[in-house]
């Protein structure tokens, strides 16, 4: 694997090995019930006297059972490939510049730590050469051994060295991360800085439009003291078409965005004339905008940690006839029975040998019939 892949390339090999291992999962669920509706159906068949369908039965689920347990395999080897892939792209390839600036110090010093030994050690020899010439053997060894323990201790030096150099490295990534997540928080938080946020209502559909045109109007008309952010919230959501799934960005409240400013006269002028905005958002009768409360903001804006799990939206109910679209029981129709929409997976009730078996499919795995 070329150790010049990006991270992009790795996350996406990592996601075609866990697609890879739940279909190897399903399959051989799928295999499971299949033997279990065959044994049944053989079973009464034999209990009926008719020995050559229970016969034809079993044969026929042993050829779908082995089918599915070979790409099953297959599917599981290739998802430990992709893994070990990834495993090794991870371990070889690395963006930061300071870890990369320590690894090239630190292999500098060693190579001078090697020259360095190396010319004590030359030295020491012609040294040693030239008193054995003259019959001095034993102070010969002597300067063998000393030049071995000096070079031995350059070596060690530079270990140590570039051990000191990772490690100063490693305490600056840190830094700077911990520097980067702060002002990337300080920058997303909706309390920081001057000002209140207030609900504007626009025309639906348009509120992108009226988005960009308020702060074109905010910066021509320099108020950028006094109007310092305009939000659309959005929340992604999975949608369902077409037995497809995919994650799609949906306005939380549309016909509305958020406006954090100082009102006063000024302010509301720029806001209020801006092409698209019907009005702000007031409380009661009174005709003074009404700003959000801590705990509306809080609600609205403040990024949980925890991670958030897509909203979904369906294009089927329970008692729907369904078509499988993908997977061993493609083109199969089926009734579902039950949905989970927190797993992203339903239950359809598959006729098998001439009875309704329950098949746990993912969304995009049915299409409505």
């Amino acid at each position: 694997m070329n150790d010049e892949r990006t991270d992009d390339e790795v996350t996406q090999a990592l996601t075609a090995a866990e697609v890879l291992t739940d279909d190897a999962v399903e399959r051989l669920e799928t295999a499971e019930m299949i033997a279990e509706a065959a044994d049944e159906a053989a079973a009464d068949a034999e209990a009926s006297g008719d020995d050559e369908e229970a016969a034809a039965i079993e044969d026929e689920a042993g050829e779908v059972v082995i089918e599915l347990v070979e790409e099953a395999a297959a599917e599981l080897t290739v998802a430990e490939e992709l893994v070990e892939e990834a495993a090794e792209a991870t371990e070889a390839g690395t963006d930061e510049v300071p870890m990369l600036e320590a690894l090239e110090a630190s292999a500098e010093v060693h190579e001078i730590a090697d020259e360095a030994a190396e010319a004590t050690l030359a030295a020491a020899a012609e040294e040693a050469v030239a008193l054995a010439d003259v019959g001095e053997g034993t102070a010969a060894d002597e300067v063998l051994v000393e030049a071995a323990i000096e070079a031995a201790v350059m070596e060690e030096t530079a270990e140590e060295i570039g051990e000191e150099l990772l490690a100063e490295a490693a305490e600056k990534e840190a830094s700077l991360a911990a520097k980067e997540k702060a002002a990337a928080a300080a920058a997303d938080d909706p309390f920081r800085g001057p000002g209140d946020w207030y609900v504007v209502h626009t025309y639906a559909g348009y509120e992108n439009k009226v988005k960009a045109n308020l702060e074109s109007r905010i910066h021509t008309m320099q108020m950028e003291g006094k109007i310092f952010r305009v939000y659309i919230p959005m929340e992604d959501v999975m949608e369902i078409k077409n037995g497809k799934k995919q994650i799609v960005q949906k306005k939380v409240f549309p016909g509305y965005l958020l406006v954090k400013m100082e009102y006063d006269n000024d302010s509301w002028y720029v806001v209020r004339n801006t092409p698209g905005v019907t009005g702000f958002v007031s409380a009661g009768t009174g005709q003074k905008p009404t700003p959000l409360s801590k705990r509306e903001v809080e609600k609205i804006l403040v990024v949980k940690k925890e991670e958030h799990k897509p909203a979904v939206r369906l294009g089927f109910d329970e008692g729907d006839v369904v078509r499988i679209t993908s997977g061993p029981f493609a083109d199969f129709n089926g009734t579902i029975s039950e949905i989970n929409a927190d797993q992203a997976k339903l239950k359809v009730l598959v006729n098998i040998f001439d009875r309704e078996t329950p098949v746990e499919l993912s969304f995009d795995q049915v299409a409505k019939v």
